[in-house]
């Protein structure tokens, strides 16, 4: 047995080095790809180093087990999966070779010319390096186009950023196979080109130093200067903590120096890190519970300094070009978990932005201010998307990546997929199209609760509802065929954009793919779910469903006509072929109807449990009654009956209770 992915496919993977962050590079392979029986070698010559590797493997599997994450036989089969030794024989065989040893390049290179004697010309070589480029590891390698850097992010079974850093000289159909193949074990990917550091770790690395020259400089101690920037930023902790986490001084200590030789003089190891990494010392951080308390000027002053760091950093590594903006954007937010630079920006405005880095410039005249904010600044904003669209044999192929919300939808995402599909309406070059979701969990986890919670009036839930009905109707109405790809859940939102689309496909045996859960938040469906689902599958087969917010599975949606079909293969695949065979004519997928559908049925006895009786009766007018007129009247009915719902006292209740105690509490309604 093996995991196989496109042209991949995987029996064995090699991980060396037992150290600090080899282990956990491990651990991610083997929960992710132990169901297929892939063996996770661990590979050190340092028997101490091993040891401790594997009772901390271990550790980790087994507080999995007590929290509930993994099921024992999982856990049993995680640990079977992995081995740890010190025989390099043992590589032999594998298909992916991840190099995870210490920060120096000749090691690297030593490790790499061994690897390369004991495998095949298809092995792929991976290298877990936080700054070297490709071209100064894989510099003895013979065959370099199978090389990449892959840097993970602490911890790595955990945080899913990977950044991956193909040199000229790596095929690039390679790195695109490993970008998807990421993705597919669960991974948020991006790529970025050959630079020192790469994308990321220059901004966490400045933002360390910049902690470390406020604490110098005597404005305040490092407890105060955490607290500050957590303030400023959105921080998770505070630098000097993620400092003390990930034993990052010596790594950072020499990181910076080498920024400072290679991307920017104003990149330099402060002397208070030198000390510290010389004499192995931690830095004085706020312990579990404890409260800091900052002087509104010193906090005022932290805050600038370190938000004027943060985007004048961000705008830096913008300008190398080596990541598109969307990529840093998305990744600076998950990897440091921080605020994400170009959206803060423009949340917090260009002008203030603007003025926060031409402030910190000035104070550090080493630092270059960067001229693309001079013309992010004309432009009024920093322009960002959270669709991904490429063209693939004659077909637009739209990718909603918005992995840390699972793809929820909003009225700008909505809006990106418009815009996507307007470019291409009159380009005879493009066929047909699709829309899927980014990642193997969720096609869409269902609307932006927060933007929901801001409704206040009936008025402005009427006009939220139809402003999305608008560019679903556009959708449905389209001229060329767009099909759905569901790569995972589709909830509330996220099954009515489905149900626009021309026509389904989703991947085979998904236990959970639809769910209109709205009403066990309550409220309604208010982006067509109410008047498409009914015509698609019926309409008391489309009221139970709805009224109950219950699952559906990939089987039965492909059984009750919801699906067009379960994909048994590569789900992007199928629904491009389904696309083309649609605008060839040779598939003819069943249509929505938009004429009236019924004249007087009435809903049949349903319980409904704990769900809001206020809710389900306001929901069951919207059904019935929007069956009675024709699709577009009924989508207007529909936005009405969700505006009604903002009138209630079980509206408030739900989105509360889902708020404090998210999606597993009932909510108790009073059905008022």
């Amino acid at each position: 047995m093996s995991y196989d992915f496109r042209d991949l496919s995987v029996t064995n993977i090699s991980v060396i080095g037992a150290g600090q962050i080899g282990p956990d590079i491990a651990l991610h392979f083997a929960k992710s790809l132990s169901p297929y029986n892939v063996h996770v070698n661990i590979i050190d010559i340092s028997p101490e180093a091993l040891s401790k590797a594997e009772a901390k493997a271990n550790k980790k599997i087994q507080k999995g087990l007590e929290s509930g994450a993994f099921k024992p036989e999982q856990a049993d089969r995680i640990k079977s999966s992995m081995v740890f030794s010190s025989d390099y024989e043992r590589v032999r065989g594998s298909q992916i070779v991840v190099e995870a040893a210490t920060e120096d390049e000749n090691i690297k290179d030593k490790i790499f010319r061994q690897v390369e004697l004991l495998t095949d010309e298809k092995c792929i070589y991976l290298s877990n390096s936080s700054h070297m480029q490709p071209e100064v590891i894989f510099r003895n390698i013979k065959n370099k186009s199978r090389c990449l850097v892959a840097h993970y992010f602490f911890p790595a079974e955990i945080n899913p950023v990977v950044e991956l850093i193909p040199s000229e000289d790596t095929e690039p159909d390679l790195t695109t196979l490993l970008l998807a193949f990421y993705e597919s074990i669960g991974k948020v990917p991006i790529k970025v080109n050959s630079s020192y550091g790469y994308a990321i770790d220059p901004i966490f690395e400045g933002l360390c130093q910049t902690a470390i020259l406020c604490f110098e400089k005597g404005w305040g101690s490092e407890k105060e200067i955490d607290a500050a920037a957590v303030k400023a930023l959105g921080l998770g902790v505070g630098p000097f903590t993620a400092l003390n986490l990930t034993g990052g001084n010596p790594i950072t200590a020499h990181g910076l120096d080498e920024m400072g030789r290679l991307l920017l003089p104003w990149f330099k190891t402060p002397q208070t890190l030198q000390h510290k990494t010389l004499n192995k010392e931690a830095w004085n951080i706020a312990q579990r519970g404890e409260v800091v308390v900052l002087s509104p000027e010193m906090e005022t002053k932290l805050i600038a300094e370190f938000q004027g760091a943060y985007f004048a950093l961000a705008s830096f590594i913008l300008e190398l070009e080596i990541v598109d903006i969307n990529d840093l954007n998305m990744a600076c937010e998950i990897s440091l978990s921080i605020k994400s630079p170009f959206s803060f920006m423009n949340k917090l405005g260009i002008e203030k932005s603007y003025a926060l880095v031409e402030k910190f410039c000035a104070a550090h005249p080493d630092f270059a201010f960067p001229k693309i904010m001079d013309e992010t600044k004309s432009a009024g904003s920093w322009k960002l998307k959270d669709i991904v669209a490429t063209t693939v044999d004659e077909v637009l192929v739209m990718t909603i990546r918005r992995p840390k919300v699972l793809n929820a939808l909003n009225l700008e995402v909505l809006d990106q997929i418009k815009n996507e599909l307007e470019k291409v309406v009159d380009d005879p070059s493009i066929k047909a199209a699709v829309i899927t979701g980014f990642g193997t969990k969720a096609f869409v986890s269902g609307a932006d609760l927060n933007m929901l919670a801001a409704l206040k009036t009936p008025e402005e839930g009427y006009l939220n509802s139809h402003t999305f009905q608008k560019v679903l109707n556009y959708i449905e109405s389209y001229p060329k065929p767009i099909v759905c790809a569901l790569n995972g859940f589709a909830f509330g939102g996220g099954n009515e954009l489905a149900m626009a689309c021309t026509t389904r496909i989703c991947k085979k045996g998904l236990p959970l793919l639809v769910c209109q859960p709205e009403v066990n938040l309550g409220f309604i469906p208010g982006a067509g779910g109410t008047q498409r689902l009914p015509r698609i599958i019926g309409l008391e087969r489309a009221s139970e469903i709805l009224r109950t917010a219950r699952n559906v599975s990939a089987k039965e949606a492909a059984e009750i006509g919801l699906v067009h079909q379960e994909a048994s293969g590569d789900l992007l695949v199928e629904a491009i072929q389904l696309a083309k065979q649609i605008a060839s004519g040779s598939v003819k997928p069943r249509t929505i109807s938009h004429e009236p559908m019924i004249h007087g049925e009435q809903p049949s006895p349903l319980e409904i449990g704990h769900l809001s009786k206020k809710i389900d009766e306001i929901l069951v007018r919207a059904i019935y009654h929007g069956s009675r007129m024709n699709l577009i009247d009924g989508l207007d009915y529909e936005s009405r009956m969700f505006g009604a719902c903002l009138t209630t006292e079980d509206m408030k209740i739900g989105l509360e209770n889902f708020k404090t105690n998210g999606p597993k509490t009932k909510a108790i309604f009073i059905h008022q």
